[in-house]
């Protein structure tokens, strides 16, 4: 990845000199809106790049473009770069950036490249119009954008943008704080899932996929490993309209194909837009403790092989839709809140020992407190695998590791903790010397541990990774915003049942006295 580098005289990277500016011109425009307007210049200056990078390449008619026309449109589908009309180009825009209708024309610029690209269709942002944005901001917001990647090569210019868009999707999501975690997962997590799960080759699956940054991070680790991007292809669901378009932005940045990446408002559970999907990988961050899930529509799915999750919590939903699109020999790292490890609650106790006693769980990992922005209920991450005995690893078919990776990390500010790349390799460095036929594993107390299935049947079933590496049981077992969570979730299920049975009653009361009038 081509990262914005400092310069001699030790000044900040371009992505963080940037988002200074960019968030001084904010002024009164809430985070959450503005990101919209920001991000969405980044993206239109990075397909007018590539657009302008083939215009002239077919405009010179030289060698394999002879005869090219430049404005036709195919020219450019055949090379997978979009098409951008004259006046949504850069250099229009940017010649524009000082008059009061700039806005206006940046709207316009957006709908005439949604109508030259169908797969671009209800994906960018068409705000910069309103009244709330200033014309002379948004003026210097696309010089701002436009001075990205100036003086790099052109084939550089793609992959600096794409970082610059990831790096400032990551600020708004501090930005927002708690709503920012329901569109972006930290990129230290996603980034130590994807090392752990190294996903080389094949199809790669997010069934709650937010703005894409498993995709993303997918992406790099097969080119950071000198692999083929086009050996894996990525397939997506989001419920939310808005994260979903910033997830397309996200991938089509990327140059990633994202025309697997679904939206539906009815989420996956309800909907599921890959009935069919077999995937190599799963990786997924799923929302907390959902008690909204519309598990009472779904009792009888064929999705629950190892039990049926209980109403008020969709956490052994996730894992058993995780399950049910893994290939025979698939794998899946995902996000859950800690109590999973433990629950009991409504019968999940029941599906967690079934999971475990048909080895499909390979490794347990328990995470530092303040990684997520959006909640403070304690995280871990569960690596799933459909055969543990696949011939290209050891076979470990009655082990499984934990790994308690509590006291790793630093604080980015007060509230915020993340991983470093030291962290990451440290925690994925465990599970592949323990995973690997030729690996030099071995137990550290107080960090991991590779313990029998025996050995947690003794433990009856419980996951908690501090059972097993040598902490005391009171120290990683209880927490109290956990458990208020889930009592919480389960009063609020509770109530959403008496309503339907107070409904019913009335409803055949009404019958009755119809009946007897």
């Amino acid at each position: 990845m081509a990262k914005a580098k400092k310069n001699n005289n030790n000044e900040e990277p371009l992505e963080k000199q940037l988002w200074k500016s960019a968030d001084k011109l904010r002024k009164n425009i809430d985070a959450a809106e503005y990101k919209h307007i920001v991000l969405g210049l980044i993206f239109l200056k990075y397909i007018s790049d590539a657009f302008e990078e083939l215009f002239h390449k077919l405009k010179s008619g030289a060698g394999e473009y002879a005869g090219a026309d430049p404005e036709d449109k195919d020219e450019y589908k055949a090379e997978n770069v979009f098409f951008v009309p004259e006046k949504a180009r850069w250099p229009y825009l940017q010649s524009k950036a000082k008059l009061p209708e700039i806005g206006k024309e940046v709207d316009q610029a957006m709908d005439a490249i949604e109508k030259d690209n169908p797969t671009l269709k209800d994906v960018l942002p068409k705000v910069f119009a309103r009244g709330n944005l200033d014309p002379t901001n948004l003026g210097c917001l696309i010089d701002l954008v436009g001075n990205i990647a100036l003086g790099d090569a052109k084939a550089r210019s793609a992959d600096v943008l794409g970082h610059v868009f990831e790096y400032f999707l990551g600020e708004f999501a501090l930005a927002e704080g708690k709503k920012g975690g329901q569109f972006y997962t930290p990129r230290s997590v996603v980034e130590l899932l994807v090392e752990v799960l190294e996903p080389y080759k094949g199809r790669v699956f997010d069934p709650c996929c937010g703005s894409g940054g498993m995709f993303v991070q997918s992406e790099k680790f097969v080119t950071g490993h000198q692999g083929k991007v086009n050996d894996i292809s990525i397939y997506g669901q989001e419920s939310n309209r808005t994260t979903w378009r910033l997830a397309k932005m996200n991938l089509a940045i990327r140059g990633i194909d994202s025309s697997q990446v679904k939206w539906n408002n009815e989420g996956s559970f309800l909907n599921d837009s890959h009935k069919d999907l077999k995937a190599d990988y799963v990786i997924a961050n799923p929302p907390f403790n959902d008690s909204d899930w519309s598990g009472d529509l779904l009792r009888k799915d064929g999705r629950w092989k190892y039990g049926t999750p209980p109403t008020g919590n969709a956490n052994y939903a996730w894992i058993q839709h995780f399950l049910y699109h893994l290939s025979p020999s698939g794998q899946a790292g995902f996000v859950l809140a800690k109590g999973a490890l433990t629950s009991k609650t409504s019968g999940e106790g029941d599906i967690r020992k079934a999971l475990i006693e048909a080895r499909v769980v390979d490794c347990i990992v328990n995470l530092p407190a303040k990684l997520f922005l959006n909640t403070q209920i304690p995280a871990s991450l569960w690596f799933l695998s459909r055969n543990k005995a696949n011939g290209n690893f050891r076979n470990r078919t009655d082990e499984i590791l934990f790994i308690d990776a509590r006291n790793i990390g630093h604080l980015i500010n007060r509230r915020t903790r993340e991983l470093s790349a030291e962290d990451i390799v440290y925690i994925s460095g465990r599970y592949h010397n323990w995973r690997n036929p030729r690996g030099d594993y071995e137990d550290i107390k107080g960090f991991c541990n590779s313990a029998s299935i025996e050995r947690v049947r003794e433990l009856d079933y419980v996951l908690t990774p501090g059972r097993y590496v040598g902490l005391p049981d009171d120290e990683d077992d209880f927490d109290f915003a956990e458990r208020f969570s889930r009592l919480k979730a389960e009063f609020e299920a509770q109530i959403r049942e008496a309503e339907k049975l107070n409904s019913l009653i009335l409803e055949n009361l009404g019958k009755i006295e119809v009946k007897n009038g």
